[in-house]
C-alpha cells in the first residue's frame, strides 16, 4: 500500500510540475527579449493565479527551431519571426491548429521588426541602399535563408526592392544572385551572422533586424558601427502560437494561452519596445517613437504574393534560392 501511494505521489507531482513548466522555442535574436519577458510573466502569473511557474527557452535559427519541434522538441509555445515556421507545424503532424492566426490579436503577431543595414564606423564603403550590396568586391554578411528567418527576410527584402522597381522576376532573380555572390559565409542564424561581422571582423555590411543593431551597440560599444535604413525595406511581423499537441499532452494549455496573451499587455509591450522590437500597442509605440524611424516598408503578403507562393517558388528544394546559390 505504501509503495502504491508513493507511486501515485510521484505521478501526481510529475504531472503538476509539467503543468507549471513551459518551454518556448524561439528564434535566434530574441534571446535578450525573453530573458526579460519571462520573469515578468512569472510575477504576473503568480499575482493572477497564485501559481508559481517556470519558463524555459530554446533558441536557434527560426527554421531550425521549427524542425526541432517537428523532430520531437516538446515546446509548449513557439515564437518565430516568420509565419512559414509555424505553418509547417500545422502541415506536419498537426502540432499547431490550422487557424492559429486567429488565436491572438494582429494575426498572432505581438510585435514586428524591419530589415536594416549595419555598417562600420564612418560607413567607409558608402552603403546607402540595396543596390549598393551588389557592387563587386563588397562583402555582405547575412544568415542562411534556408535555416534563418532573418536571412529569409534579407533575401525577400532585396528581391522585393528589385521587383518593385523593375516589375521583372528575371531581373529580380539576377539582382539577388549578385547580392548573394557577395556573401562570403552563410551562418545558420542571425546571432551567428552578428558574431561573424562584429567579432570576427568579416564583411563590410551586416543585414539584420533593427533590434539586433541596437543590441550590438549596447554589447560591443557605441561608435563602432552605424545603422543605415534603405529606401524601402521589408516588415517582419513576429508570429506566435501554442503547440497544441504538446500542450494538450503536458496539460499546459491554460499556461501557454496566458503566456502568449501576456505578450500583448502594456507591461510586455514596453519590454518589447525597450528591446527595439516595434510594439503593437499604440501608446507604447508613441512613447518609443524616437527609437523607430518611419520607414517605407512592404510585406510578403501585400507585395510578394504571400508566404505560400514564396515558399513554393523560392525556398523549396530546387527553388529559385537554390538555383541562385548554385550559380553564384
Amino acid at each position: 500500500m505504501k509503495k502504491l501511494l508513493s507511486v501515485l505521489f510521484i505521478l501526481v507531482s510529475s504531472n503538476a510540475l509539467a503543468q507549471n513548466t513551459l518551454l518556448n522555442a524561439s528564434y535566434d535574436v530574441s534571446r535578450e527579449l525573453y530573458k526579460e519577458i519571462n520573469p515578468s510573466f512569472v510575477g504576473y502569473w503568480k499575482v493572477k493565479t497564485g501559481e508559481v511557474v517556470t519558463i524555459n527557452q530554446s533558441h536557434g535559427g527560426s527554421s531550425k527551431q521549427a524542425g526541432a519541434v517537428i523532430g520531437g522538441l516538446e515546446s509548449d509555445v513557439i515564437t518565430m519571426n516568420q509565419s512559414p515556421d509555424i505553418d509547417i507545424l500545422v502541415e506536419r503532424g498537426g502540432l499547431v491548429k490550422q487557424d492559429w492566426r486567429k488565436a491572438f490579436p494582429h494575426e498572432a503577431t505581438p510585435y514586428s521588426s524591419v530589415t536594416i543595414f549595419l555598417v562600420r564606423k564612418g560607413n567607409p564603403k558608402k552603403i546607402k541602399d540595396w543596390s549598393d550590396l551588389t557592387r563587386q568586391g563588397l562583402q555582405v554578411i547575412v544568415p542562411n535563408p534556408k535555416t534563418s528567418g532573418n536571412g529569409r527576410y534579407t533575401y525577400l527584402a532585396a528581391y522585393g526592392y528589385s521587383f518593385l522597381k523593375t516589375k521583372s522576376e528575371d531581373q529580380s532573380k539576377e539582382f539577388v544572385r549578385k547580392l548573394f555572390a557577395n556573401v562570403p559565409v552563410l551562418d545558420g542564424g542571425g546571432r551567428g551572422a552578428t558574431t561573424t561581422f562584429t567579432q570576427r571582423g568579416i564583411g563590410d555590411v551586416l543585414v539584420t533586424f533593427e533590434n539586433e543593431a541596437a543590441l550590438i551597440e549596447q554589447e560591443v560599444g557605441k561608435g563602432q558601427f552605424e545603422v543605415v535604413y534603405p529606401s524601402i525595406t521589408i516588415e517582419a511581423p513576429a508570429p506566435v502560437a501554442i503547440v497544441d499537441k504538446v500542450a494538450n499532452k503536458k496539460g499546459t494549455q491554460k499556461l501557454a494561452q496566458g503566456y502568449l496573451e501576456f505578450l500583448y499587455t502594456e507591461t510586455a509591450q514596453e519590454i518589447i519596445a525597450k528591446h527595439n522590437f516595434r510594439p503593437r500597442n499604440k501608446v507604447i509605440a508613441q512613447k518609443y517613437a524616437k527609437d523607430f524611424p518611419v520607414v517605407k516598408t512592404f510585406t510578403v503578403e501585400g507585395q510578394l504574393g504571400g508566404w505560400k507562393k514564396i515558399q513554393k517558388e523560392h525556398f523549396a528544394d530546387g527553388g529559385i534560392y537554390d538555383q541562385i546559390i548554385i550559380k553564384k
